[in-house]
């Protein structure tokens, strides 16, 4: 079986609705099960409107939302009463947010379903009128049940048994929604950030997928961004673990999380474009040491921006042991991750994404030592097979070098996956252009 997911671009308008049709039809020997995202836009006028309903406001915004989905219907000659169960529902919801002027993250979860509930039903009609035998299901029904961490939900175990049963007894191409679920009490609950491909990876876990194809609007993985240096190319090619390290570090395409069932299960994952249906895109394989065999160069780079650094220097640890345990257990009691880390006898600089709880946590730091905060960095991240290679190291840093461009806190992954280092804000992107043209071209 073949996993297809079409992001919000790919379900954009009556046209894409129809190209992506056309490509389910195409691909109907591997007997598809397709998953959806809510059409562009539309969450993010859904959670709009959920916020003005709990002000008071927001009589007049659901129509917007109505009228969006109504012109893509009547665009593709499809029946105009065919999400007025789920117009009905989301006026009541819009109603009733407004008499309360309450808005909790259950709500709000509530509304941003209806995306995802809207778009499956128009998908499934287009194909049955070309002459598809499809389906719409809400993700529940076929089995996603989820724990009750309204706006990051995650499946139950038992989720993928179900998911397995129901889906293999189906005698049609089903249309899920993806990014949403159900508890057991029928609440419904979104996935969080990458939701539909998340979806996608655990639909294609717990049948077993041949492939899970992520239709999107790039034409894969890129080098690095093409924004910066428009010489970018795909990456035909990355292991999981490479891929998870792009992502985390700031490539756009996929959300670290979103393959991790995937992964597990080792099924391939092909990020597609939508819009060059004939292109190979890239293929995310589930091992890096066999892939890193054939790979001969660093493969692709990435940066986040807006990074703190925090130094904390404690003599007291110099004999002893302990600090990493002190200082991480401060930064995990505040819920706060750490990127990257850099060590010496009696010290520890690392770096964290967000300051937000900082305040909280450098009262406890200072019992351990000195500390220094220092804002306005960027992490830069290399992947490839030969990223660990003897001279790569020299080779990157004597280029930056060349540019003047400052690196702390280099960190290499025993794994050889990945290598990240710290720069300013400012010469981030440089830094980039730099590397990319040193070792892609």
């Amino acid at each position: 079986m073949l996993v297809m997911k079409f992001g919000g671009t790919s379900v954009g308008n009556a046209q894409r609705i129809e190209e992506v049709c056309s490509l389910v039809r195409s691909s109907l020997r591997r007997k598809p099960v397709v998953v959806v995202s809510a059409v562009a836009t539309v969450t993010d006028a859904l959670t709009a409107l959920a916020k003005e309903c709990a002000q008071g406001r927001g009589a007049r915004s659901v129509q917007p939302i109505i009228d969006r989905h109504g012109e893509v219907i009547a665009a593709l000659g499809l029946d105009r009463s065919l999400l007025e169960k789920e117009y009905d529902e989301l006026r009541s919801l819009a109603a009733k947010t407004r008499k309360r002027k309450k808005l909790d993250k259950k709500a709000m979860d509530h509304f941003q379903s209806f995306g995802e509930r809207m778009s499956s039903r128009i998908v499934a009609a287009q194909l049955r009128k070309m002459g598809v035998r499809a389906g719409a299901f809400p993700a529940w029904e076929l089995g996603m049940v989820t724990n009750r961490e309204f706006g990051s939900a995650e499946p139950l175990e038992g989720s993928y048994a179900t998911m397995k049963e129901k889906i293999g007894a189906l005698k049609l191409v089903p249309v899920i929604t993806g990014f949403i679920g159900k508890t057991k009490k029928g609440e419904i609950t979104t996935l969080g950030r990458g939701g539909s491909d998340y979806t996608a990876a655990i639909i294609g876990a717990a049948i077993g997928a041949e492939t899970i194809q992520i239709w999107k609007e790039v034409d894969g993985i890129m080098t690095t961004d093409p924004r910066i240096v428009p010489e970018a190319r795909v990456v035909p090619e990355l292991a999981f673990e490479e891929a998870s390290e792009l992502a985390y570090f700031g490539a756009k395409v996929l959300h670290p999380k979103a393959i991790l069932p995937a992964m597990k299960k080792r099924i391939p994952v092909q990020v597609l474009n939508t819009f060059k249906p004939k292109g190979k895109g890239t293929t995310i394989v589930s091992g890096f040491a066999e892939r890193a065999k054939g790979s001969d160069t660093v493969e692709a780079f990435t940066f986040k921006k807006n990074t703190t650094i925090v130094h904390v220097y404690s003599p007291e640890f110099f004999e002893g042991s302990g600090l990493l345990a002190h200082v991480f257990g401060l930064f995990e009691k505040y819920d706060t991750g750490i990127d990257i880390v850099s060590t010496s006898v009696a010290s520890v600089s690392l770096t964290i994404d967000t300051d937000e709880r900082l305040e909280k946590i450098l009262p406890g730091l200072r019992k351990l030592g000195q500390v220094e905060v220092v804002r306005g960095k960027a992490i830069v991240c290399a992947v490839g097979g030969k990223v660990n290679a003897a001279g790569v190291a020299g080779r990157m840093f004597t280029a930056l070098g060349r540019d003047s461009i400052p690196v702390e806190m280099i960190s290499q992954a025993a794994s050889g996956i990945s290598m990240t280092f710290v720069v300013n804000n400012e010469d981030a992107e440089e830094a980039i252009k730099v590397l990319h043209k040193e070792y892609i071209g």
